[in-house]
């Protein structure tokens, strides 16, 4: 009996896990407010497109992730949505095996990962996993301005 009410603890501690981490996929979650002052990282986000010349949603895939496509799509899709805007966004794949320095130095984990950057090249958002259009739309939108 006592090993029927472990495996049941274990199989329910096993699914409160998985719920917590499958809430937190996707969702939009604010940067840290720290600037970024290092010369490598500001070097490795101009050399990917990050300038500062607009708002940028940077996000990285590989041709070995399937989710990517998904992330592919919504973000040229809100990226495509926004393009009448004053300051449209810029849309930047990175591919994480091409560009391993980059990956490291934004503290990239896991694919698909997506960055907001605003008109001074700051990181607003990071997203893990694909992001959900209207949360994207909306943290994109007052950077457009």
């Amino acid at each position: 009996m006592i090993e029927i009410t472990i495996l049941v603890v274990m199989v329910l501690a096993a699914l409160a896990v998985g719920t917590a981490l499958r809430r937190r996929d996707g969702k939009l979650r604010a940067a840290d407010t720290i600037t970024p002052t290092e010369a490598a990282r500001t070097e490795l986000l101009a050399a990917a497109g990050v300038s500062g010349a607009g708002p940028a949603v940077l996000h990285f895939s590989a041709d070995w992730c399937g989710p990517c496509v998904a992330v592919r799509r919504v973000v040229a899709g809100v990226t495509e949505g926004l393009s009448d805007a004053p300051n449209p966004p810029l849309d930047i794949e990175v591919d994480i095996d091409a560009e391993p320095a980059l990956a490291k130095e934004l503290n990239v984990l896991s694919l698909p990962t997506t960055f907001v950057f605003d008109r001074e090249g700051r990181e607003r958002f990071r997203i893990s996993g694909v992001p959900k259009t209207a949360d994207l739309h909306t943290a994109l939108e007052p950077l457009t301005v």
